[in-house]
C-alpha cells in the first residue's frame, strides 16, 4: 500500500487510540507506539479477513495473522514485551516460574543435567539456558553443581540466553555475585557467557560446522540446553473450524473504539503446514472450536538439532498431548495473557505490556524432535520428574516452631511443587537426546 493510501488509516488509528484513552483505557506510551506499528503492518498487509465467514469479498478488510500480531507484541525490537527493557519475570514482572518456588526445581534440573554430563567423560561440556530471564534458575543449577564438586564444571561453558537486555544485565549481576559467594573458593565453576538468541545461534552454528560438515570440536562437545517455560512464549497461529472449514484468526483494526484498538477476523490459512500439523497430530476440531498451532516451537527444536552433534534438550513447560489440548472442554483454545500477576484472555489489551502464552502441544514437540534426529529419553509430569529425581529425600525433619526457618521454608517449597495442581500436573518435563 502506498504512503498516501495508508496515512488516513494510521490517522484513524491514532484517533482510535486517543478515543480509548479518553474512555479510561490505561494504555501507556509503549502500548500506544506499538499499536501504531501494528496498525501500519495491517495497513500494508496484503492479507484480507472478514468479520463473518458468511461475509462477501466486498466486506473484507486488511489484516495480519494472529501469529504476526503476537510476534510484534512480544518481540518487536523496540516496543516488544521481551525487548523493551523492563524486567518481566519475578516479583517485579508479570509472572513467576517454578524456579521462584525455592531452589528445588533448579537443583533437580541440575541433577538431571549432571547425570547427562557425567555420562560423557572426556567431552567438553557446553550448557545453555535458553530464555533464561534474570538468571535465577541458572544460579540454582550452578550452585548445585559447584556444591557437588563436579569435575567437568570448571571446563564447562554456561550460556545465559535471553532476548531482553535488562534480563541479561540482571542475570550477569546475579550470577557473578553468586560465583563470588560460593563457600569454597576452590569450588569448580563454569565460564559464563551472556548473549541473545541470535548471537548464541551464530556461535553454536560456527562451532558445529566446518566447511559444511561437523567440526572436530563439535564431535568432542556435549551440549545441554535447558528451556524452562520458553516454548509457551513463541508466537502461535490461532485456528478455528467454522461451517466445516478451517479458518485462521487474523487481526484487524476496529471500526470504533470500545476497550481495544484491534479485533479478530477470519482469514485463509497463512501457512500450509498448519493443516499438515493438525492432520499429523490427529486433531479434528469441533464446530466453533479454536486451537493454537505453534510452528515456531517445532522450528526451534529442528534448528537446535542442526547446532548440536551430541547433546540433550531439557524442556519444561505447561502443556499436554494434542488430544487433551483440543478436548471438547477447550473450545476457546489455551491462549492466556499475564499482567501484574493476573491471568486473562484479552490479547488486544495493552499490546507490548503483557505476556501472551499458549499451552505447549507435546505431541507436536515429539514429532518435530523425531524428524530432527532427537530421541525422547524422558517425558512425564513435573511432579513425577521431581519424584524421580529424589525430591522426597529432600524433606527435612525438624521440630522447630519457626515457620521461617530454612528447613520449614524448604519443606513448604517441596509441598507447593508437589501439591499445586497447576504446576505439578499441567507442567511437563521432556528430555531429548541426540548422538548418544
Amino acid at each position: 500500500m502506498h504512503y498516501y493510501m495508508h496515512v488516513p488509516i494510521l490517522l484513524y488509528l491514532q484517533g482510535l487510540i486517543l478515543s480509548l484513552i479518553g474512555k479510561g483505557n490505561c494504555m501507556d506510551s509503549n502500548s500506544r507506539r506499538l499499536s501504531l506499528l501494528i496498525g501500519e503492518q495491517i495497513a500494508n498487509s496484503p492479507l484480507r479477513g472478514r468479520a463473518s465467514v458468511h461475509a462477501t469479498e466486498n466486506a473484507e478488510v486488511s489484516c495480519i495473522s494472529f501469529h504476526d500480531y503476537m510476534a510484534m507484541c512480544l518481540y518487536d525490537e523496540k516496543e516488544g514485551y521481551y525487548r523493551s527493557g523492563k524486567i518481566r519475570v519475578g516479583k517485579k514482572g508479570d509472572f513467576y516460574t517454578s524456579s521462584a518456588i525455592g531452589s528445588i526445581m533448579g537443583e533437580k534440573l541440575a541433577s538431571c543435567a549432571a547425570a547427562l554430563a557425567e555420562s560423557r567423560k572426556g567431552s567438553a561440556i557446553r550448557i545453555a539456558e535458553w530464555g533464561a530471564g534474570t538468571g535465577l534458575l541458572s544460579q540454582q543449577m550452578i550452585t548445585a553443581w559447584s556444591a557437588a564438586g563436579h569435575s567437568w564444571l570448571s571446563q564447562a561453558q554456561h550460556y545465559i540466553v535471553d532476548s531482553n537486555p535488562v534480563h541479561l544485565e540482571e542475570a550477569q549481576s546475579r550470577l557473578e555475585q553468586a560465583l563470588a559467594d560460593l563457600d569454597n573458593a576452590a569450588a569448580p565453576r563454569p565460564q559464563l557467557q551472556f548473549t541473545t538468541p541470535e548471537e548464541a545461534k551464530k556461535v553454536w552454528k560456527d562451532t558445529n560446522n566446518c566447511d559444511g560438515g561437523a567440526s572436530p570440536r563439535a564431535e568432542t562437545t556435549y551440549s545441554i540446553i535447558i528451556a524452562n517455560e520458553l516454548l509457551d512464549a513463541f508466537p502461535v497461529h490461532r485456528v478455528v473450524r467454522k461451517e466445516g472449514r478451517l479458518w485462521e484468526l487474523g487481526v484487524a483494526m476496529k471500526d470504533h473504539a470500545d476497550e481495544d484498538a484491534f479485533r479478530y477476523v477470519y482469514t485463509a490459512l497463512t501457512d500450509e503446514r498448519i493443516a499438515e500439523v493438525l492432520r499429523r497430530d490427529e486433531i479434528d476440531l469441533l464446530e466453533g472450536q479454536i486451537t493454537e498451532v505453534n510452528l515456531a516451537a517445532e522450528r526451534w527444536i529442528t534448528e537446535l538439532s542442526k547446532m548440536v552433534q551430541h547433546g540433550a534438550l531439557l524442556l519444561v513447560d505447561y502443556g499436554h498431548e494434542a488430544q487433551e489440548i483440543t478436548a471438547s472442554h477447550r473450545m476457546q483454545g489455551t491462549l492466556l495473557c499475564y499482567k501484574d500477576h493476573v491471568a486473562h484472555d484479552r490479547p488486544f489489551s495493552s499490546p507490548g505490556e503483557q505476556d501472551i502464552t499458549s499451552h505447549v502441544n507435546f505431541t507436536a514437540c515429539r514429532h518435530a524432535a523425531d524428524q530432527a534426529g532427537w530421541q525422547v529419553q524422558y517425558y512425564d509430569t513435573q511432579k513425577q520428574f521431581l519424584l524421580d529425581q529424589g525430591l522426597l529425600q529432600d524433606l527435612v525433619a525438624h521440630d522447630g516452631t519457626n515457620p521461617f526457618s530454612e528447613a520449614a521454608r524448604r519443606n513448604r517449597s517441596i509441598r507447593q511443587l508437589l501439591l499445586s495442581d497447576n504446576m505439578s500436573e499441567s507442567f511437563k518435563v521432556m528430555v531429548l537426546v541426540k548422538g548418544e
